[in-house]
């Protein structure tokens, strides 16, 4: 066979494999921004803490008191390491109630499974299953496959499917909107992740390679979602319903309750426990991510 005709055949079967490789890194790529914009930017409730062996994003359990009242911030992320779920499971039973977010949690009682309930929408249904395969290919677990919403002391305190509907249909927003919003506000480029660096990560099918570019993006103390307070439904008005079950758990005589929700909503949340009279009295750390790095 002439070496023209093997070089030709050779680059026919090269183009197939580089659109498919390009189309995954697109939608890596796509996945990377999905989860910087939706697994929070949440001020000082997520970080990233480090040393020479390892990367380590943790989240924030945040205390308040008001007199003989405590409530307790417990920030999350959406996909971790299966410890990290264990030890909230663990710890979210030695409280009097845990208010939950979940849009559509109000159907806990019933026999769909928790991820059926929590998708208010084809959007959120979309963000769900984007959230799978990123656990999938970064060696780690869901929320809703380890966190135990059927607990006692659990209390939906989130916007119910229809009210979310109602309320994003009367601001015009939509949960992409609001997604591509954030990733597109202005973050410290020491935070984001290495395009040639990444891609060398995906090509390998290295999960903490992966990590390891991504997690800046998703600890930077941007405010980044947070910034958009007082616009939204996704911040403010799921936040105003989990007051207004907070107030009403305090006056039927609960003491020590945890608010569990994403980080993100945590600069607002803090605010308004503030206007109502708590004071910040402690922040302990739980590592989500634990990346080990290259030698």
């Amino acid at each position: 066979m002439p070496a023209s005709v093997a070089g030709n055949l050779l680059a026919s079967r090269k183009v197939p494999c580089q659109r498919s490789a390009m189309k995954r890194w697109k939608r890596l790529t796509a996945l990377a921004m999905t989860l910087g914009a939706a697994m929070a930017h949440g001020g000082d409730f997520i970080r990233v803490d480090e040393d020479e062996r390892e990367s380590r994003l943790q989240t924030a359990v945040a205390s308040y008191e008001r007199g003989d009242v405590k409530v307790d911030l417990i920030g999350a992320v959406h996909i971790a390491d299966e410890a990290y779920y264990r030890e909230l499971n663990e710890m979210l039973r030695g409280y009097e109630c845990v208010l939950f977010e979940m849009i559509g949690g109000e159907r806990l009682g019933e026999r769909a499974p928790v991820k059926e309930q929590a998708a208010g929408d084809a959007e959120a249904s979309a963000l769900t299953k984007a959230y799978d395969k990123a656990a999938r290919f970064l060696s780690l677990t869901g929320q809703m496959d380890h966190i135990d919403y059927t607990a006692r002391n659990f209390i939906h305190a989130d916007l119910t499917a229809a009210e979310f509907q109602t309320k994003q249909a009367e601001r015009k927003e939509t949960l992409l909107r609001f997604m591509v919003k954030a990733a597109l506000v202005e973050q410290d480029p020491k935070s984001q992740p290495n395009s040639f660096r990444l891609l060398k990560a995906f090509v390998a099918r290295d999960p903490d390679l992966v990590k390891l570019e991504i997690v800046g993006s998703l600890g930077a103390g941007d405010d980044q979602v947070a910034m958009f307070t007082g616009e939204t439904v996704i911040i403010d008005d799921r936040n105003q319903r989990c007051m207004e079950v907070l107030e009403r758990e305090i006056a039927d005589g609960k003491r020590k309750l945890g608010i569990f929700y994403g980080a993100a909503h945590f600069p607002d949340m803090e605010e308004r426990l503030v206007e109502r009279g708590f004071k910040a009295t402690n922040t302990a750390w739980r590592t989500a991510w634990k990346i080990r790095k290259p030698e």
